[in-house]
This record gives C-alpha cells, sequence and structure tokens, in this order.
C-alpha cells in the first residue's frame, strides 16, 4: 500500500487509518542484492568441492618422509614415528625457513631404544637385523662405504624416545653435562662427539613442531573431552530455558534474582582467587613474575603463580564494583526496565515458540562454521609435496626443485654426485596453487556473510512475530495463528535481498578489521610509531563502525518486518525514528539490555564454575569421572564460550521482543493519538510504563476500544 511521505527530522507522521501494523500483501525487496547473494553461495559451494577435490588434511596430522609419505597410513600403518638420519642437519638455520631436516627421514615402528653405529652393527647378525629397520631399503650385501654414500642407513642410532609423533634423541643431565642413553659421548660412524652437539638440531626441529604440539594436543583434549562438554552445554541449554520460563511467569522477581546473584557469583570468585593467592603464599617459586615465567602452552602452570590468582582478583573485584555503582545508578530506571520485561513475557507468552527458534539458528549457525572450517582445513591442505636438493657439501644446485623418479639420472645428481632429492614441503606451482591465497580470503568472506544472514534471519523472523501481537487490535485473537512460522516465510519468500544486503555491508566491515589484525601482527616487530598509531586509530574506527551498523541493521531489519520495504529505506526510517525518541531509546531499550546482559553472565558463570571444579580435578567429587587432559583449560573455555552464545541466543528473544515492542511503541505515538478514531495499539500496561505521568497515559488503547464496542454490541442486543 502507498505509505505517507516521511517527516523530517523532528516531526511526527501523519495519520495513516488504513495502516493495521505488519502488511501482508508484500513485493520482494532489494532483488539486485538477492540474486548476488544466490551467485556467492553457487560459488561457494564450488570453492567448497574444489577444495575437497585436492585437499587432504593428514599433511597437517601425519608425519611425512623423505618420499612425502605418510607415517601410520596406507603400506606405512604399523610405522607411525618419523626417524631422522642425521638429528645434527637439523641445526641448519634453513631448518626454520623450509620446515625440513636436510637429512633422510624414514617411517618407523618404534624408536631405537639403543645406541650403536653402522660399523659394529654390521659384523653382527642380531644388531644388524635390527639395525636394518631404520634403513630406507634393504642394503642387501653392499658394503658399508656403498650404504653411506648410498644414504639407505643411517650412519649410527642414537637411544630415543617419541616426541610428536618424531624420534628425538633421550637427552639427560649428569650435573651440567648433557647425556644420551646415561652417555656423554656417542658415535656417529665417523668420530666421537658429544652429546651436547644434538640440542641445536632438537631445539630447531622442536620449534618447526611446536606449533603442532600444542595443536594435536588440544585435538587430542577435545577427542577425550567432546561428551563431558556436551554435557556441560546441555546443562547451559537446560539453565537458560528455566530462566526464560521463570521470566514469562515471574519476570520481576526474576530479574531481581538475576542481579543479586550476578553480584554472588563475582563476590565468590573475588574470595576463590584470594584463597588460591594465600594458600601459595609459601610454596617454591610461587612468587615468580608472570614476565619471568614467560609463554608456556600449559595454561595449568600459570596456576601455581601467585601473581596470576592477584590478577583475577583485581579483574573480578574491577567487574563487581563497576557493576554494583551502574545499578545505584539505574535503580530507578530497572523498575521501569523491569514492568517493560514484565510486557515482553506476555508478548513472548503469546508466541512461545519463539523460545525455541535461537535452537534453529544455532543449527544453521553450525552448518556455516562446519563448512567454513571443513573448507579452510581442506585448502590449506591441497598443496602439492615439494621435493629439494639436499648436499652436504657444496652443490650449484641446491635447494633447487627436483623429481624423485628421475633424480638419479639428472644433471643435478651428476653435478652433485652426493646430493639427494628430499621432500621439503608442501607447495605448488600450478594456477590453482598460486590462486590459492584468494580462494581462502573467499571462504572467510563467505563465512562473514553467511554467518550474518543466519543472524539477520532469526532477528526479522521475530521481530516480524512480536510485531504481529503488537499491532493486533484485540490481542491474542486477531494474531495468525502461527505467527513464527508466518513471519518466517515472510522473511525468506520476499525479504531474502534485504538481508543478503545489511548482512553483506557488515560482512565487509568485518573482513576489513581481519586484514587490520592480520597487518597489525606482521608489524608487531615494526619500529615505526606513527604506523603502528594509524593502525590502532583505524581498528578502533572500524570497530565503532561494526557496532553502529550491527545496531542499525537490528532496528532495520524490524522495520522491513512491519512495513515490508527495502533494507536502505527501513534503515533511514528506524533511524530518525530512534533520533526522535533517544531520551527513551537511553533509558528504557539500553537498561534492559543491560539487564539481560547480566542474565547472561549469571549463566556462563554458573556453568563456568561448575566446569572449573569438574575438568581440573580440584574436587574429590569429580576425580573419578573427569578425563585425564593435557590442558584442562582447553573443555572450560569451550564451556564458557559455548554457554555464552547459548545464553545470548535465548536471551535474544528477550532482547529482540524489547526492541520490536519498543520501535513500534514509537511508531504507535506518531501515528496516532489515542482517541476512539485514532486509539493507539499498545496494551494498557506498556501504556502505563512508557508514558507514565502523560495526559496520554489516560488515553484509550485499541484494546479497550476493542472492549467498548463489544460490550456496546451486548446491550444492543439485549
Amino acid at each position: 500500500m502507498d505509505m505517507e511521505e516521511k517527516p523530517k527530522y523532528g516531526e511526527p507522521k501523519k495519520f495513516d487509518p488504513d495502516f493495521k501494523g505488519p502488511i501482508q500483501n508484500r513485493g520482494c525487496t532489494d532483488i539486485v542484492c538477492c540474486i548476488f547473494f544466490i551467485v556467492a553461495i553457487v560459488g561457494y559451494v564450488a570453492v567448497g568441492i574444489l577444495a575437497w577435490t585436492h585437499g587432504d588434511p593428514r599433511k597437517v596430522i601425519y608425519p611425512t618422509d623423505s618420499m612425502g609419505l605418510y607415517c601410520g597410513q596406507g603400506k606405512l600403518e604399523k610405522q607411525p614415528l618419523l626417524f631422522y638420519f642425521n638429528m645434527m642437519k637439523c641445526a641448519s638455520p634453513m631448518v626454520l625457513l623450509e620446515f625440513q631436516c636436510p637429512t633422510p627421514q624414514v617411517c618407523v615402528e618404534k624408536c631405537p631404544d639403543r645406541t650403536m653405529t653402522l660399523v659394529t652393527a654390521v659384523g653382527k647378525t642380531q644388531d644388524w637385523e635390527y639395525y636394518k629397520s631404520y634403513c630406507r631399503a634393504d642394503p642387501g650385501t653392499k658394503s658399508v662405504p656403498q650404504i653411506l654414500q648410498e644414504k639407505l642407513c643411517p650412519a649410527y642410532l642414537i637411544s630415543s624416545k617419541p616426541f610428536l609423533q618424531r624420534c628425538f634423541p633421550s637427552l639427560g643431565k649428569k650435573g651440567e653435562v648433557i647425556t644420551v642413553g646415561d652417555q656423554e659421548t656417542f658415535n656417529d660412524g665417523d668420530k666421537i662427539r658429544d652429546a651436547k652437539d644434538l640440542v641445536a638440531g632438537m631445539k630447531n626441529a622442536t620449534i618447526v613442531m611446536e606449533g603442532r604440539q600444542v595443536a594435536m594436543k588440544i585435538f587430542e583434549d577435545y577427542t577425550k573431552s567432546w561428551y563431558w562438554i556436551l554435557i556441560c552445554l546441555l546443562i547451559a541449554v537446560v539453565v537458560s530455558l528455566i530462566f526464560i520460563v521463570l521470566l514469562r511467569y515471574l519476570a520481576g522477581i526474576m530479574v531481581w534474582v538475576m542481579i543479586v546473584m550476578v553480584i554472588a557469583v563475582f563476590a565468590y570468585g573475588i574470595v576463590h582467587c584470594s584463597i588460591k593467592y594465600v594458600n601459595l603464599k609459601d610454596t617454591p617459586g610461587a612468587n615468580i613474575t608472570l614476565q619471568q615465567l614467560g609463554f608456556q602452552p600449559d595454561f595449568s602452570v600459570y596456576l601455581h603463580i601467585r601473581q596470576t590468582w592477584l590478577a583475577f582478583i583485581i579483574i573480578l573485584a574491577i567487574l563487581e564494583v563497576i557493576i554494583i555503582i551502574v545499578l545505584i545508578f539505574l535503580r530507578n530506571r530497572i523498575r521501569i526496565a523491569v514492568e517493560l520485561m514484565k510486557e515482553a513475557s506476555r508478548a513472548v507468552g503469546y508466541v512461545m515458540s519463539s523460545l525455541f527458534y535461537p535452537i534453529f539458528t544455532f543449527f544453521l549457525l553450525t552448518i556455516v562454521i562446519a563448512y567454513w572450517g571443513v573448507t579452510a582445513v581442506f585448502l590449506s591442505t591441497s598443496s602439492e609435496p615439494v621435493y629439494k636438493v639436499f648436499n652436504e657439501t657444496v652443490c650449484p644446485h641446491a635447494r633447487e626443485t627436483c623429481i624423485p623418479e628421475n633424480f638419479t639420472l639428472s644433471n643435478m645428481k651428476r653435478d652433485c654426485p652426493r646430493s639427494e632429492c628430499l621432500f621439503a614441503f608442501y607447495g605448488g606451482e600450478t594456477p590453482y596453487h598460486k590462486y590459492l591465497i584468494f580462494l581462502q580470503f573467499y571462504n572467510v568472506f563467505l563465512f562473514f556473510w553467511c554467518a550474518n544472514f543466519v543472524t539477520a534471519l532469526g532477528q526479522m523472523t521475530l521481530a516480524g512475530a512480536f510485531a504481529s501481537y503488537y499491532w493486533a487490535p484485540n490481542k491474542p485473537n486477531d494474531m495468525p495463528a502461527f505467527p513464527l512460522c508466518a513471519s518466517l516465510g515472510r522473511s525468506l519468500r520476499y525479504h531474502t535481498g534485504s538481508l543478503a544486503f545489511g548482512s553483506l555491508i557488515l560482512a565487509i566491515v568485518q573482513i576489513i578489521r581481519v586484514l587490520l589484525e592480520y597487518i597489525d601482527h606482521k608489524l608487531k616487530g615494526a619500529e615505526n610509531k606513527f604506523a603502528k598509531f594509524l593502525l590502532c586509530c583505524l581498528k578502533c574506527c572500524f570497530w565503532c563502525l561494526e557496532k553502529f551498523i550491527k545496531f542499525m541493521n537490528r532496528n532495520a531489519y524490524i522495520m522491513v518486518a512491519i512495513y515490508g520495504k527495502n533494507f536502505c529505506r527501513s534503515a533511514r526510517d528506524a533511524f530518525f525514528l530512534l533520533m526522535r525518541n533517544v531520551i527513551r531509546v537511553v533509558v528504557l531499550d539500553k537498561v534492559t539490555d543491560f539487564i539481560l546482559f547480566l542474565g547472561k553472565l549469571l549463566i556462563v558463570g554458573l556453568v563456568g564454575i561448575f566446569a572449573f571444579f569438574f575438568f581440573s580435578g580440584h574436587t574429590d567429587a569429580f576425580k573419578g569421572a573427569a578425563p585425564s587432559l593435557h590442558y584442562y583449560w582447553v573443555p572450560i573455555l569451550t564451556v564458557l564460550v559455548g554457554s555464552y552464545l547459548i545464553a545470548h541466543g535465548f536471551f535474544s528473544v528477550y532482547a529482540m521482543c524489547v526492541d520490536t515492542l519498543f520501535l513500534c511503541f514509537c511508531e504507535d505515538l506518531e501515528r496516532n493519538d489515542g482517541s476512539a478514531t485514532r486509539p493507539y495499539y499498545m496494551t494498557t500496561e506498556l501504556r502505563d510504563i512508557l508514558m507514565k505521568g502523560t495526559d496520554a497515559a489516560q488515553t484509550p488503547t485499541s484494546r479497550d476500544v476493542a472492549m467498548q464496542l463489544t460490550a456496546l454490541d451486548k446491550t444492543m442486543e439485549n
């Protein structure tokens, strides 16, 4: 239908006698963006298929031998460990550049548990059979010089232990002297060396694999604790549902209970941290500073330091004081916000299915995140093995790319007889590999776009359902039979383009923020102070811009749900409407958001405390049930983040309901004057909350008029 001309800033709207709330006769909005979004999704699927065709996640999970074969996979299934012929070659600086030691490597069943040389092993049948298990191929009857020249077997074996699926020498100490296999020296087949000569090689190899070690341990912890993580998240779902249901029937009491419990949870955290801080007073090594300790992949180490608990005490105390001060200053506004929550509870009561809609949103977001994660892994592992020439002496072809199948007949082998063609890293020179970084960028960008689209769909669906409650003259009789399903259908059928448009704007800002973070990471060691300052300002500006766009998108989706206009016009209408009611926005709407935020913190705090005592094993009641983990903070952080997302999902229903009712209320005030011919659509309770102390508080609402007309009809019948 034709809507009236929009008023200028600060002017009320003209009355529209045909307006009856969310219109049903709609047209498709932002069609161009809808088509663009569909094309982008098709491209995203194509990128995924391309990645799954070329990718192989085994490249980041299993070690690779000199021929590019995976240890522990296929025909090497019974040989899961990687053995280095000469660990001292790993001391080369090239290891840190090419992530590969310039020495032959083979997959073995177990690491050597004794120290011997090739020369001594050849003369003993039993030792020789054991030694051959660490050779690249069966040396047959070849002599020792031939074996070493062809690099079929290592010149020596050293007692080793598996670490990160690799065999590293078993180094120890006798006083201040480094030992290997309880010996201070070893024979490398050429001369006697000190055990300390192995340290540099082990250090470089460890640096290269340290990141993978942490990642694999974290993955291992997830495999052991996923069941308990799901239970904790299920507890968060149950607690959130209980809070939401209680809010429906006991809104006033539950708000004050939430406020008191949040203060109590923070107070308990302060007390617990204080006890830990005091108990560590006489513990040896507990008084060192966090700066002296440095970064440790095992976060549990930090919990044995007093300064860690002192930091926790300070952070929790600051948060506690801030919350108490805010509550003191907002005490009168909170009473009004509580009444607004009661009205929102009535609206939710008529649209009970809205309480479970976040589960649908969470399901869609899970699909988006899983698709992005799997595609990212396959893209990062879709490179091909690259082989390079390694030589112990000067060689003109050193570090050049080679082909192992014909290397023995190549000019490289002829010019450098002692050189080897060994696996170096994963890469590629094809057009696909050259543009791999752009595919990764596209994957990240579409992830943001799709995730924002799913969130926007949830917001518009809920807004449409609650708007149908507000604009019903006789609540709930004039509401649709299934308001949530009807709103979801309208959003997808008519406003997919508007959802895609708003999501695209937000995704562009988010990807810019990601690029700024990447640049900031690259400039960590830079000395240019101006560049750092400029980057910091840009990060701050784009963070503020993202928050503003999220706020505007949310209100724009509400206006789209009500009027069915395109995104830009709806965003403009919402902005000016909020500006004309800016005092109410700050005083009521944002205070309600603060109360809901406290509710989220309460659920996260309760579930987080339970997860901490369960996974850390600090309580005897859970010691038998808790899994043995490398880093118990991994499942705890997962539970905290997951609990917040779950609580945010459920409380977002109330937040969306409050925002929708508030925006509809502002529209109602501008369209109607409360007269018998132009009654307010708001309920009497909402009118009393938001118009307390004004003459309009005594004016009739649409429900009052409907009740009066019903009574008049009955009188005339009598």
